[in-house]
Order: structure tokens, then C-alpha cells, then sequence
């Protein structure tokens, strides 16, 4: 009941490195991944050590984190989820009760729910005690989308409609020139192998981020989370 299979992405796309939840109140400690079925090409999942991305981010982009992330969410018939899909209810007492035990804002359109909560972009691993770039502002970012797709949703909603967006914790924008930095310095920090079917990786989902490559072929990888 707790394993899982891995996002379903198109498979030309890459996911953006990320710590898993790192967004949320609540996150896994660990991750373990099986390949199941090995990609014909591509499909590799890398990973990247957050004590480094931390070490090497310019000292004038961490500032600009230093207040931490916010993350909009928007749900709505017909485009990304639905709040009864996301919050896997229909009753919205619970989904006000979901919010205010972590920490979120939210508030209730004519097309569905938007919610709005802001968490920190470094921390300090327990274990280490190191300090670890952990937030997702790369990958809930609209532009994470493509320029293609970015631009058309901006044409047809405004920010806070957004399916979701990152912005500084103050609400203003993230410079695209911060998100290139971030993630060429987590292309200089990350390492990535050819899966084998049976091949096993376990990582602290603290000190390491993690995505997917494109490829081509089927690709299946389980995933539990501790």
C-alpha cells in the first residue's frame, strides 16, 4: 500500500530536480527506488547533493531566498487537478482543516480553490547538521513548464491562477536568471546512472534531490517513501 510507481511525465521531459515534499510541512525522510522496467534510452534518475547546491548557489541568490518560498496553487475543472482530486475529498471543511494544521492560506473561486503557503529554502539536516538548498521554487515555477506552455498560461490567467507558481515569501517574482543559476548549478552537482532492471538506489531525501531524464521506450519505476 505504500509503494508507488514514479511521476507520470511525458517521457520526452524532463523533472526538474527536486527533495520530495520539500514544498510541504511534511516530507519523506527517505526515498527508495527500484527499477522495475529499464528504458530503452534515457530515463535515468539523477541525483544531487543539497549540502553542495547550497555551498555553490551565489551568496546574493541564497540572500534573496533567505526569507523562503511561496507556493500558489490554483485548482479548477479541466486544468491540472481538481481540489477533490488533490485533497482526495469532497468535503470542504476537511480541506480547511488540511490547511490551517499546515500552515496554509486558501480560498474558494467560482472555478475551485486557490491556496497560497510559504516554506523555507535552506534547512538544516538533523543528521549532519548541514545546511541544505531544499525547496522546489525550480520546479513550481511556471516557466519549469516550457517557454511554450508557460507563456500561453500566462496569456489566459493571471499569476494567481496559476495551476501553481513559486514566488520570493514577500510575493514578488522570481528572476528567471535566479532559476537558470539554480538549475545550471544543480546540472554542475548532479550524477546519473543507466537503471538496470533490479537495480535498487536509497537516498536521504534530505541531503540529495533527485528527477527524471527524457526516454524513449517503457520505464517503470517503484517508488516507497519512509
Amino acid at each position: 500500500g505504500n509503494i508507488y510507481t514514479s511521476t507520470e511525465y511525458p517521457p520526452a521531459e524532463s523533472i526538474p530536480m527536486h527533495n520530495e515534499n520539500s514544498y510541504s510541512a511534511h516530507w519523506p525522510a527517505r526515498l527508495f527506488f527500484l527499477c522495475d522496467t529499464a528504458a530503452e534510452t534515457g530515463g535515468a534518475t539523477p541525483i544531487a547533493d543539497s549540502r553542495a547546491m547550497y555551498r555553490l548557489l551565489p551568496a546574493d541568490l541564497r540572500e534573496r531566498f533567505e526569507g523562503g518560498v511561496t507556493y500558489t496553487r490554483a485548482f479548477r475543472e479541466g486544468l491540472g487537478l481538481t481540489w477533490q482530486e488533490a485533497f482526495q475529498t469532497e468535503d470542504r471543511q476537511a480541506v480547511a482543516d488540511y490547511c490551517a494544521a499546515n500552515g496554509q492560506t486558501y480560498e474558494w473561486t467560482d472555478e475551485g480553490l486557490r491556496t497560497r503557503h510559504v516554506r523555507p529554502s535552506f534547512v538544516a539536516e538533523p543528521h549532519t547538521g548541514a545546511t541544505v538548498w531544499f525547496n522546489q521554487a525550480n520546479l513550481f515555477h511556471v516557466s519549469s513548464l516550457g517557454e511554450e506552455v508557460s507563456e500561453a498560461l500566462l496569456e489566459l490567467y493571471p499569476e494567481e491562477d496559476l495551476p501553481r507558481n513559486a514566488s520570493f515569501a514577500d510575493g514578488s517574482p522570481i528572476p528567471r536568471a535566479d532559476l537558470d543559476t539554480i538549475k545550471a548549478t544543480y546540472d554542475e552537482v548532479s550524477y546519473a546512472f543507466p537503471w538496470q532492471p533490479g537495480d535498487i538506489m536509497v537516498i536521504n531525501n534530505m541531503l540529495m534531490a533527485h528527477g527524471r531524464e527524457p526516454f524513449t521506450g517503457k520505464r517503470r519505476t517503484l517508488v516507497a517513501m519512509t
